[in-house]
């Protein structure tokens, strides 16, 4: 089966998934550059709201396809750090559906989605200290935001695998799901994120991403204008007539 990054649209939702199978999905010269382009289609896309990402089969994505990268001529470096910034920037909620292998330019990635869900058996490593090379800026800092500086140091001086359970309980996944019952509990949950405002949701992600970079009065300043975003819509006085008259909300969709 020929690498790719296959897209399927569903009741709001986005899955993009990692297909490599013989190497463990991972990532090829092509598929990191066509990642950027890709998202940002979907982004302006009106009818997605989220996004999963997500590797075919029982593995999530092993991380950058070495073989691939020799002939990247330095460039293969450069082409994750992009990657992993338009998924960060995605404007909707974001989720990295795990199985297996989460590793490298693999962690990279899911590090770059709001949430990660894993199912049990899940292994996940942060490599560089294997391959002798330093792991970017971008991905060390999202790390040590998401895990903690201890944490992050464990996993990129070792470069040793960890399970689930140590993956839960240092933050870097949310959830950890039994056998088989990841797809039922993504689907389940983006079911949640669609009955909710996307107007709250894409104001929480944007002051969430910013809390530690953008000075308070800033911050103060886009809350401000995300709420007025909420009243234009229509979401605010919506909320409050659901819940007056106990009923689920009916939000506007997309947001404007």
């Amino acid at each position: 089966m020929e690498p790719a990054l296959n897209t399927r649209i569903s009741d709001g939702t986005a899955t993009v998934t990692i297909i490599n199978p013989e190497k463990r999905n991972a990532m090829t010269v092509r598929m990191w550059r066509a990642l950027p382009p890709l998202l940002e289609r979907l982004a302006g896309d009106g009818a997605v709201r989220s996004l999963v990402l997500t590797g075919e089969g029982g593995t999530f994505c092993a991380g950058a396809d070495i073989g691939s990268l020799r002939d990247a001529a330095g460039e293969s470096q450069g082409l994750a750090v992009a990657a992993e910034e338009a998924l960060a920037a995605f404007p909707g909620p974001t989720l990295a559906a795990i199985r297996g292998y989460c590793v490298g330019g693999g962690a990279q990635l899911a590090g770059a989605c709001d949430l990660r869900f894993a199912e049990e058996g899940a292994l996940f490593g942060v490599t560089p200290a294997k391959l002798g090379v330093v792991y970017p800026a971008s991905a060390t800092r999202r790390l040590v935001r998401l895990i903690g500086p201890s944490a992050a140091k464990y996993l990129l001086f070792s470069g040793e695998l960890i399970d689930c359970a140590r993956a839960l309980r240092t933050g870097l996944v949310d959830e950890v799901l039994p056998e088989g019952e990841l797809g039922k509990r993504v689907a389940e949950f983006t079911a949640v994120l669609a009955s909710r405002s996307l107007v709250t949701q894409n104001a929480a992600k944007e002051l969430a991403d910013g809390a530690w970079d953008v000075p308070l009065r800033e911050a103060e300043e886009r809350s401000a204008y995300w709420a007025a975003q909420a009243r234009e819509s229509g979401d605010t006085a919506e909320g409050a007539a659901a819940f007056l008259e106990r009923r689920a909300p009916r939000f506007t969709w997309p947001a404007g």
